[in-house]
């Protein structure tokens, strides 16, 4: 797309497959130097020629460890992509049939280190070197932070505290000269809705039906109105984009087939 990153460095949470995966491939074809934090690397991320941090970004140490060691990798920060998420399917569909007098303390603390504290902690240790690069980071939420009435809650409530966070973080930064703002995507065809042990078909199986008739039942009653879910690749062109030299800052940017209705 030619976006002018060529020779900017870029941190990517949960890069090894899905969004992130798609993130980092785009990131490098603009000429972008990343560096792809998860939990494991994949054969595909290992095509790619970013350098795989492992790292659990759902505790404090693992945060500040991704950070140190992507400095000294790049030697300075101008891209952070804060995509980690969802996990285990287990943790999706827990959140979406446990009612909530039933859902422990765990299980939110788990889905808030997961979904908001990854994304406080890495930008807090990255942001020193954004401050100085004049950088910009990119919170991949989701719809679900205006659909928090609805299962996973759990998953819904930690992606509307990202909001707020990303909205704290403009504000206070982007005086300093550091742009930040969020891509909230409906479903996407990742593994959570095209596996069939994945998050989807395990919902699928708890009401008996089959996976791909509970999709695409699911999808007609979220009300998608272009009928299709959103590609990986589809999310990263719009956060890459993001990244580039622009004046967007402070938004939450939807990239969901219209499933959102309301104007505001």
């Amino acid at each position: 797309m030619q976006l002018g990153l060529t020779g900017k460095t870029a941190v990517v949470t949960g890069g090894s497959k899905g969004i992130g995966l798609a993130v980092v491939r785009l990131l490098e074809e603009e000429g972008v130097r990343v560096v792809a934090a998860s939990r494991r690397p994949t054969p595909e991320l290992k095509e790619t020629g970013a350098v795989h941090i492992p790292v659990d970004l759902t505790t404090a140490e693992g945060a500040t460890a991704l950070v140190d060691r992507a400095l000294e990798e790049l030697g300075g920060i101008d891209i952070l992509i804060n995509n980690v998420g969802v996990g285990d399917p287990e943790d999706i569909t827990r959140g979406a049939l446990t009612g909530f007098l039933d859902l422990p303390d765990s299980a939110w603390q788990h889905t808030f280190d997961l979904h908001f504290y990854s994304a406080l902690r890495v930008t807090r240790a990255a942001l020193p070197s954004l401050v100085e690069r004049s950088g910009v980071v990119v919170n991949v939420s989701s719809i679900a932070a205006r659909l928090a009435g609805q299962g996973p809650f759990d998953y819904n409530v930690s992606k509307a505290a990202l909001n707020s966070l990303t909205k704290v973080l403009a504000e206070q930064f982007g005086p300093k000269g550091v742009r930040v703002l969020s891509v909230s995507p409906g479903p996407v065809s990742t593994g959570v809705w095209t596996d069939p042990d994945g998050a989807m078909g395990r919902l699928a199986a708890a009401e008996g039906l089959g996976h791909q008739e509970f999709v695409e039942r699911f999808l007609g009653e979220m009300g998608a109105t272009t009928g299709r879910v959103t590609t990986p690749e589809e999310v990263a062109r719009l956060v890459v984009f993001a990244t580039a030299p622009n004046n967007v800052h402070g938004a939450d940017i939807l990239i969901d087939g219209g499933i959102v209705k309301s104007a505001f």
